[in-house]
C-alpha cells in the first residue's frame, strides 16, 4: 500500500484562496475560468485532483500548470485519473492488463499525447512506451511526482476523493484517498472544512440535476466537482474564499455555453426526476423526431429522453444524465443554453439543469 502524501502549508492571513478540481485536460475552460476569477499572484490556488485525462488538451494543461506554478501559488492535489498517469512512470512492474485497455481507447490520454510529441505513439510495447517517456519528460515526470495526496491547513483539508478521519492521515491508503466514491454519502463528519472532488455533485441529486457545489454545512464538507468534460451541462466550479480562516464561501463557474434572457415566467416542476450515470437504464416507448417518449427502469418514471442522450449498450438501452425538471424561471432571468428543440430549451440557472419551455431573447455565444 502506497501512503498518502500529506503537506501541511501556511496559508497568509488575507491571501485569497480559490479551489478548482477535476478540470480533465479541459484547458479553454481553466483559461476562461481563471479570467473570470481574474486570478492573480496573490492568491493561492488548489487544483483538488483530476487535472488530466478524459478532456483534449492534458498535456497543453500540463505545461500551463507548470508554468503557472512558477509565477503563482499553486497547489496541485494528485487525484486518480493523474495518479494513472505517474504510475505509468512510477511502477517498475508495469500494470500492462489495464493500460493495454485503456492507452489505445483513450488517444487523448496524457501518455499519448506526451508519446506523440516524441513520435513514438504506440501502444503494443508498453515497457518500451514508459522507457522513452521518462527518458524524454523528466520534467514533466517530476512535477507530477511532486503532486501530494493532501493539502492541510488550521481550518481546511483539500483532498481529492476523501478521508475516513483527519487522524493519521500519513497512515492513510493514497488510493483510497484519490478514489472515495460517493463521499458525502458516507455520513462523515469533521472540525476542519474538507474540500473535495471526483464525484460529480450531480450524482447525489435523486430529483434535480445540479452541478453547483454542494456544502454540507453541519459536517463541514464542500463537494465541488461540476463535470466538467464528463457531462454536456457540466461546469468547472471554482471555490473562493477571501482568506484561510473564513466560512465566507463563495463559488463561481464556467460551462462555455451561450446565454440567453428569458421572456416569459415558467413555475417549477414538482416530483421531477433526474436520470444519472449508472442508474440510466430505459425503455424505449415511442420514437420521436428529436426526443423519444421511455421509461426509466429504476424509477418507473415516463419522461421525453433527447435522441442525442439515447445509448444502446450490451446490457440494453440507457442515456446520458436526462431530467423532466422544469426549471423556476422570471422573466429576466439569464440562462445558458444546453440544447434547442422544437419542444423547448434545455436550460441551466445557476448550475441547475432543466427544461425551460417560454421564449428566449437572442441566444448570445
Amino acid at each position: 500500500m502506497d501512503k498518502a502524501i500529506v503537506v501541511r502549508p501556511t496559508f497568509e492571513p488575507g491571501r485569497r484562496i480559490i479551489a478548482v478540481s477535476d478540470i480533465h485536460g479541459n484547458l479553454p475552460f481553466f483559461l476562461a475560468l481563471m479570467e473570470k476569477i481574474q486570478l492573480t499572484p496573490e492568491d493561492i490556488l488548489v487544483l483538488v485532483g483530476d487535472l488530466l485525462e478524459k478532456g483534449r488538451d492534458s498535456l497543453p494543461l500540463l505545461r500551463h500548470l507548470m508554468d503557472l506554478s512558477q509565477t503563482h501559488t499553486v497547489y496541485p492535489i494528485c487525484g486518480n485519473c493523474d495518479g494513472l498517469v505517474l504510475r505509468f512512470f512510477e511502477t517498475d512492474e508495469l500494470d500492462e492488463r489495464f493500460f493495454r485497455s485503456y492507452l489505445p481507447r483513450h488517444p487523448e490520454s496524457t501518455l499519448r499525447q506526451l508519446a506523440r510529441e516524441r513520435g513514438f505513439d504506440q501502444t503494443e510495447d508498453l515497457p518500451a512506451l514508459r522507457q522513452n517517456l521518462r527518458a524524454a519528460f523528466p520534467e514533466e515526470w517530476a512535477w507530477l511526482r511532486r503532486m501530494p495526496t493532501i493539502v492541510e491547513t488550521e481550518h481546511l483539508v483539500f483532498v481529492h476523493g476523501g478521508i475516513p478521519s483527519l487522524e493519521g492521515m500519513e497512515n492513510l491508503d493514497r488510493w483510497k484517498c484519490m478514489k472515495n466514491d460517493d463521499f458525502l454519502g458516507q455520513g462523515r463528519s469533521f472540525h476542519k472544512w474538507v474540500i473535495v472532488g471526483h464525484w460529480p455533485v450531480t450524482l447525489y441529486n435523486p430529483h434535480i440535476p445540479s452541478s453547483a457545489p454542494i456544502f454540507s454545512w453541519d459536517r463541514k464538507i464542500i463537494s465541488i466537482d461540476g463535470a466538467c468534460v464528463l457531462k454536456v451541462d457540466g461546469q468547472l466550479n471554482a471555490l473562493l474564499l477571501p482568506t484561510e480562516s473564513s466560512e465566507t464561501f463563495t463559488w463561481t463557474a464556467w460551462d462555455g455555453l451561450p446565454t440567453a434572457r428569458a421572456l416569459d415566467p415558467q413555475a417549477e416542476s414538482a416530483d421531477p426526476v433526474n436520470i444519472r450515470w449508472g442508474r440510466s437504464a430505459l425503455k424505449l416507448l415511442e420514437k420521436g423526431e428529436e426526443r423519444s417518449f421511455c421509461r426509466h427502469l429504476e424509477t418507473g418514471r415516463e419522461l421525453y429522453i433527447l435522441n442525442d442522450y439515447l445509448r444502446q449498450g450490451p446490457a440494453g438501452l440507457w442515456c446520458e444524465d436526462s431530467t423532466d425538471y422544469h426549471l423556476p424561471v422570471a422573466p429576466g432571468d439569464l440562462l445558458t443554453v444546453v440544447k434547442k428543440t422544437k419542444a423547448g430549451f434545455l436550460c441551466k440557472k445557476s448550475g441547475v439543469t432543466g427544461w425551460y419551455y417560454g421564449r428566449l431573447s437572442d441566444i448570445m455565444v
